[in-house]
């Protein structure tokens, strides 16, 4: 990057901005600066997920027969129970193993079976070769699913804070029961449940440093890589270990991000109170 400048330039600037100017552009920082992109991606689709997810388990646990309530009680008891580390490496394996499993029916011969008898995947046909994308998929899917269980608590505890009284002239009205649901129920219950989502959505945030684990190269691996000792054949030390400088930019990023997020959660609170003088004042 630095050698696109005029030489003038580079001469008035000085050996030491020269050098900053150089060293943070380079391709292994440019790349830092774009994986950002799969942070951010993994906590919007995880986010999406989870919503998905707590919205029908809360729906179900509140209205639905005992059968279906007691599931998703069980999912949302259970998942909110396992370290989000341990989830977070057992699904997308799991997932994984059962595509090559059900691959190996298909492709694998009694013979190859044979040869690979002990070894995982069964045969070499069978073996599922992901790419980064398909990672943050299934990376995405398993922090919706682990944050779907406490969005779902949240959006239960909000259903039940909503005034009866509003709901039984729902139906004095003549609603059915879905419509009591998703036009009464779920629109009065956001204002209770957006303190409570907003939680949710920052541990999500703080979860997406879990990439890596799914061999992602992310922003964190990136600061990590970038801040160890850097050795050159050429000019030996390039710089020593420089790794805490490096976190407190993750640190500034992981705070920009909470920042951002409670300013855009406050937008949504104001606009889902208006016409909601009652609920607004009993939310505050």
């Amino acid at each position: 990057m630095l050698d696109l400048l005029p030489q003038w330039i580079r001469d008035g600037i000085g050996d030491d901005v020269a050098f900053w100017i150089g060293y943070l552009t380079n391709g292994k920082h440019l790349a830092w600066y774009a994986s950002v992109q799969f942070t951010l991606f993994a906590a919007v689709c995880g986010g999406l997920v989870a919503l998905v997810l707590g919205l029908a388990a809360a729906a179900v646990r509140n209205s639905a027969p005992w059968p279906f309530r007691m599931v998703a009680a069980g999912y949302i008891n259970i998942v909110r129970g396992v370290p989000d580390v341990l989830f977070f490496l057992f699904f997308p394996l799991a997932f994984e193993q059962a595509m090559e499993w059900l691959a190996s029916t298909q492709v694998c011969t009694p013979e190859t079976l044979a040869l690979n008898t002990g070894q995982w995947p069964p045969c070499d046909a069978a073996n599922w070769r992901l790419t980064t994308f398909e990672y943050l998929i299934m990376a995405s899917v398993s922090l919706g699913i682990v944050y779907g269980a406490f969005t779902a608590n949240v959006i239960w505890g909000a259903l039940r804070a909503v005034p009866h009284g509003q709901l039984e002239a729902a139906r004095a009205y003549g609603m059915s029961k879905a419509q009591v649901l998703w036009r009464i129920h779920i629109r009065q219950m956001w204002v209770y449940a957006l303190p409570g989502l907003s939680n949710v959505w920052l541990l999500l945030i703080k979860a997406t440093s879990l990439l890596s684990l799914l061999q992602i190269v992310d922003f964190v691996t990136w600061a990590q890589r970038l801040g160890a000792a850097n050795f050159s054949r050429v000019a030996g030390l390039v710089h020593p270990d420089w790794r805490w400088q490096y976190y407190l930019v993750l640190l500034v990023f992981y705070i920009l991000l909470t920042w951002i997020s409670e300013r855009a959660f406050g937008a949504i609170t104001r606009r889902v109170q208006r016409g909601m003088p009652i609920v607004a004042q009993e939310a505050m």
